[in-house]
């Protein structure tokens, strides 16, 4: 939120609490039995205001918060992107590349989607992908989801896709329709807003990021109450400048005249 509206919507509200101190005020000139109407309007008073003004601000804070780790000097984000084998890799590379703050970008490994196995085609596959390519050391057949993962130890996805297609059309006889392409982009945390701006523009969303920004935002969000609570804690404040208003001439008359027994105590 802009700072300028930020300030508009704290004067504003701080003028509806003046207003309710205003009304608390008018103590002497009201029933007392209209002094618990005077508190439901206060209440209701600091809700709207919370509501109207307070809880937009609030719900910036974790992006406030966030702002200042982006502007730290050496603080870093760790992006992890899941993007379709039609994806030109090697150019999503080298766009990123030349964003400042980039520092490293690595595929990780590649999903391909089949279909749900049964026990024996489990197996086969458990023990068939070991065998396609001597980069596929480390992959994992899931039989539920009828998916096959392969990390990728300094082997591009190109290759790898390529070893298993022609692997894949040799036994099956047909094409693989498709599969996922998971990398991994380290970044200054400085950079975070333009990487996502670009990757948005390809369509592209981060499955998940680590890094000290996404920590500020996580940690934040967990310790802010919700905003139907803000705005309840509002009505609140509400409440308490009400009172505040109605005991104000109480708490005047009262300090007049402790000054006035403290001045005759040192009198003496």
């Amino acid at each position: 939120m802009d700072i300028i509206i930020t300030i508009i919507y704290i004067v504003l509200f701080l003028i509806m609490m003046i207003f309710v101190f205003s009304i608390g005020m008018l103590r002497p000139f009201m029933p007392k039995k209209e002094i618990a109407l005077v508190l439901v309007v206060a209440f209701f008073i600091g809700a709207l205001g919370g509501a109207f003004f307070l809880s937009p601000i609030y719900s910036d804070i974790p992006e406030i918060a966030s702002s200042f780790e982006k502007a730290m000097p050496g603080n870093e984000e760790t992006l992890y992107l899941d993007v379709s084998s039609s994806t030109d890799i090697n150019k999503l590379e080298s766009d990123l590349s030349q964003i400042e703050g980039f520092k490293s970008f690595e595929e990780t490994g590649i999903t391909i989607p089949l279909w749900k196995f049964s026990d024996r085609e489990y197996e086969y596959f458990n023990y068939a992908v070991g065998n396609v390519d001597s980069h596929f050391t480390n992959y994992t057949v899931n039989k539920t989801d009828g998916t096959i993962y392969i990390a990728l130890d300094n082997y591009s996805s190109s290759e790898a896709l390529k070893s298993f297609a022609d692997w894949y059309k040799l036994v099956f006889g047909g094409p693989i329709s498709y599969a996922q392409v998971h990398a991994k982009v380290v970044i200054s945390s400085s950079a975070l807003d333009q990487v996502e701006e670009y990757l948005l523009s390809k369509g592209i969303v981060a499955s998940s990021i680590d890094g000290s920004v996404q920590s500020s935002l996580d940690n934040t969000n967990a310790s802010m109450i919700s905003n139907t609570e803000f705005v309840l804690v509002c009505g609140g404040i509400g409440v308490v400048v009400g009172i505040l208003g109605l005991f104000f001439d109480s708490f005047v008359v009262g300090k007049r005249r402790f000054d006035r027994f403290m001045r005759t105590k040192k009198k003496r």
